[in-house]
């Protein structure tokens, strides 16, 4: 355990509750201050999790010298102007996924805190699964030898926001949005993937969206869902490493199997999670005890708390405690291949990285 950190939670609804619970599980975490435009709901949530201050506000937040972090939890388009706000500040800023509403916004934040030497950290919490850190483990082991093909994949049997009774219609538009199933769902496989895999450099993209399974009229009506509910590509990186994706909001099969990993000497599922090789004439499939493998990361190696989620390592990271995962830079990656995926869509071809970032148009507060 090391010093207290104080920090400061922009956005107080269904994602930044979640954010407070998880800071409540860190005894070295100490939420300071909120700030939410619906000032009934930040005091009502600013009394049940005992936080001091609130604000309507949320430059008044980041006026306050002794926050140190701010957590950005609001819809992906305001992401980056608030947070390229609190890095002006002089703030160490976590943001909830995806990194923005455009590529070139995510670019914006990633700069911004290269530029003031702040730490921006984007919440990716599949990195710190127990089978993320098991795949890892055999990866760095050299176990699946020349790594050479991956797969992301998302499911949810009918699981869009609100038109199928979870979440607020806000999920589902572009205004707020930017994208569905890929910027809601698919931002945690790909970026899982890619953190893997080393963060490979993006060369082309292949790409196309759907949406096409009936809502139900009234909340279709009312919710101006004009998001996918189904997106699917293919990427090609350098040094002939592919993956290819599939996330799916809403599609009619009973289930997709999980994201995977495969070269030349082994290959591994995520979920549920299995090694696979072969030796001689004998094709192993193998399966491990997670739970105790997660027990000895905590119990056995310094500082084995500080991979235990998202929250735990942004707080040790703040700290020194350890070295802060570059989840900016895979999330900047996977903001890079969405994107891509929605121009080849529009455009009917592949299309390359460079083509991406030069059309990638930013998303400011004016056109919301």
């Amino acid at each position: 355990m090391g010093r207290k950190v104080r920090i400061g939670v922009i956005g107080v609804g269904q994602i930044g509750k979640h954010h407070l619970n998880a800071y409540q599980k860190i005894s070295d975490a100490e939420l300071v201050a909120v700030a939410d435009i619906n000032e009934a709901e930040a005091r009502r949530v600013s009394d049940v999790f005992k936080i001091p201050n609130v604000y309507t506000n949320f430059r008044d937040l980041l006026a306050r010298d002794d926050i140190e972090a701010v957590d950005v939890c609001l819809h992906n388009n305001f992401h980056m102007p608030m947070t390229v706000a609190a890095l002006e500040a002089g703030k160490h800023v976590y943001c909830e996924k995806p990194m923005a509403g455009a590529y070139i916004d995510a670019l914006r934040m990633y700069e911004a805190a290269q530029e003031r030497g702040l730490k921006l950290s984007i919440q990716l919490g599949t990195i710190f699964s127990k089978e993320s850190k098991a795949a890892r483990s055999l990866i760095d082991a050299g176990m699946l030898g020349r790594v050479y093909h991956a797969r992301s994949t998302g499911f949810r049997r009918r699981g869009r926001p609100y038109v199928d009774g979870y979440g607020t219609a806000n999920f589902v538009q572009k205004q707020h949005a930017s994208g569905g199933a890929l910027y809601d769902m698919g931002v945690y496989h790909i970026a899982q993937v890619l953190y893997l895999t080393g963060n490979p450099t993006v060369q082309r993209i292949t790409g196309k969206t759907y949406q096409k399974i009936p809502m139900e009229p009234r909340r279709e009506k009312i919710s101006g869902y004009n998001v996918e509910e189904l997106g699917l590509g293919f990427v090609r990186f350098d040094k002939d490493f592919t993956l290819d994706i599939i996330e799916a909001w809403a599609i009619h099969l009973d289930d997709l199997e999980g994201s995977s990993i495969v070269g030349s000497a082994g290959g591994v599922r995520l979920s549920p999670f299995g090694y696979y090789q072969t030796v001689g004439d004998l094709d192993l499939d193998s399966t491990t005890d997670l739970e105790q493998a997660h027990f000895r990361w905590n119990n056995v190696y310094e500082n084995g708390d500080a991979y235990e989620s998202p929250q735990h390592h942004w707080i040790a990271a703040l700290q020194g405690r350890v070295e802060l995962f570059p989840t900016d830079e895979i999330a900047l990656n996977t903001m890079l291949i969405s994107e891509g995926i929605y121009l080849s869509d529009r455009l009917g071809r592949e299309v390359t990285a460079e083509e991406v970032k030069a059309t990638s148009a930013p998303i400011s507060p004016e056109r919301l």
